[in-house]
């Protein structure tokens, strides 16, 4: 296998830079960079080199032997003066004894190949790299740490136990053996189905603090949906002025509601008479509504602008979820919070005076699920892994369905079989070439 090497730090300037080198050919590039190869897991203050001989910097050298390290392999890191010229020096001077550059996430993808780790762990180090929360960070090391994969396994084995129990039967057909119960069956798949619908909800829940909450505000023109933007991150990130029109982009922000992370999406105002450059920015808008997991449609609280609700939802994907928000309550005096508009659940504030902005984050966080407070045994997940849950819970389910209506015990097994590939790719227990790239190559380069 190659040898590969990579800055493990981010670019930039800094106090402190590392480079990362893992494979074979470790101890040659330490002879070659250093003049010696560093005890085992201790710190070696000395001088890096390159081929010709030149002082490159003085730093800290670490070696770890296979398969004691992050890799499994030998690996060598050279802590060194954070400047992205000299740590540049360092990793070419890497390459020069033997190594190449490493692909982004190639070396957790060999932590993985190596029996270090599963693929729920490897992807838990990015998903900490990049928490934007505390919670999501307590999550992703929980996941870590083996949670998230601890019940998967669980599952697995409950499954296997399951196949086991039904598949025997095939193969004592020709004796005539009937010991399939019918209560044992459905005993085992219910509990099955329960057990991970319980992972699901978890799992919703990691997803959400790991990859955050689209919200799209949306609109007509002068109804205040910039200026929620700013009233929700605090800051004067939108232009407001009392022209129509004025937003003619998205413009993105990210903040957090309690830990929970949020991806927050200001749009052109929905008007039939817009210019050239509206129309552009409204068939934008619309694209980020289908992808949106909320839309918070913004109308100002005058009767003229309710009675074209129909209207503007309409204009909505049809399988969107939709909070209303009826803004500028400080010139109707309705109450701030939760009201009801034609049947529909709405929120009422003033973006001018802050009345009801407390209601409406209550209320985002209440259509997610999210419980700030209910943290416990949640771990970080994809949206990979909650596909990969439901397709496992959608096998069982067709089984079951399959069993009552034939009572073909082969075809009940072969749904166990797919429920039990669709839950080995969670943690990589699978042969997915593909599947693995594109994992790993989300990862930045030097992880």
């Amino acid at each position: 296998m190659d040898t590969i090497a990579a800055i493990a730090t981010p670019p930039g300037f800094g106090g402190v830079g590392i480079v990362r080198v893992s494979g074979p050919k470790c101890r040659v590039i330490a002879e070659c960079l250093l003049g010696f190869l560093p005890q085992a897991r201790k710190a070696e203050y000395t001088s890096f080199i390159d081929p010709q001989g030149r002082l490159l910097d003085q730093g800290l050298a670490l070696y770890f032997s296979a398969p004691n390290s992050f890799t499994g392999e030998d690996v060598l890191e050279l802590q060194a003066h954070g400047g992205p010229v000299v740590l540049d020096l360092i990793l070419k001077a890497a390459i020069n004894a033997g190594a190449r550059t490493a692909q982004p996430g190639e070396f957790s993808q060999r932590a993985f190949l190596n029996g270090k780790m599963d693929l729920a762990q490897c992807e838990a180090i990015s998903d900490l790299i990049n928490a934007s929360t505390e919670q999501a960070a307590r999550s992703a090391v929980a996941s870590l740490q083996g949670e998230f994969s601890r019940l998967i396994l669980e599952m697995l084995e409950q499954l296997i136990q399951t196949r086991v129990y039904i598949e025997s039967y095939i193969d004592f057909v020709e004796e005539e053996i009937d010991f399939l119960s019918d209560k044992e069956i459905d005993s085992r798949l219910n509990k099955l189905k329960s057990d991970l619908q319980e992972i699901v909800k978890k799992a919703g829940m990691g997803r959400l603090l790991n990859e955050g909450m689209s919200v799209v505000i949306i609109g007509p023109p002068n109804a205040g949906k910039s200026s929620l933007l700013n009233r929700l991150v605090q800051d004067n990130v939108a232009i407001v002025t009392p022209i129509a029109g004025t937003t003619r982009d998205v413009l993105r922000e990210r903040i957090n509601i309690d830990g929970m992370p949020l991806h927050i999406l200001d749009t052109a105002g929905l008007r039939e008479d817009a210019d050239l450059v509206e129309q552009e920015g409204i068939r934008r808008a619309l694209i980020e509504a289908e992808k949106a997991d909320r839309l918070l449609l913004v109308l100002p609280d005058e009767m003229q602008s309710l009675e074209k609700l129909a209207y503007y939802l309409a204009l909505l994907p049809p399988k969107a979820k939709i909070s209303i928000i009826l803004n500028k309550i400080d010139l109707s005096q309705r109450s701030p919070g939760l009201t009801t508009l034609e049947g529909r659940e709405c929120i009422a504030l003033s973006t001018k005076s802050d009345l009801g902005l407390e209601e409406l984050r209550t209320h985002l966080k209440n259509v997610m699920g999210y419980q700030s407070s209910n943290s416990e045994g949640i771990f970080t997940a994809r949206q990979r892994h909650l596909t990969a849950l439901n397709q496992t819970i959608e096998a069982i389910e067709k089984g079951k369905r399959i069993w009552h209506q034939t009572h073909a015990v082969e075809l009940l097994a072969e749904e166990l079989r797919l429920a039990q590939l669709a839950l080995n790719t969670i943690t990589g227990d699978f042969d997915n070439e593909a599947l693995l790239d594109r994992v790993f190559s989300s990862f930045c380069i030097g992880k």
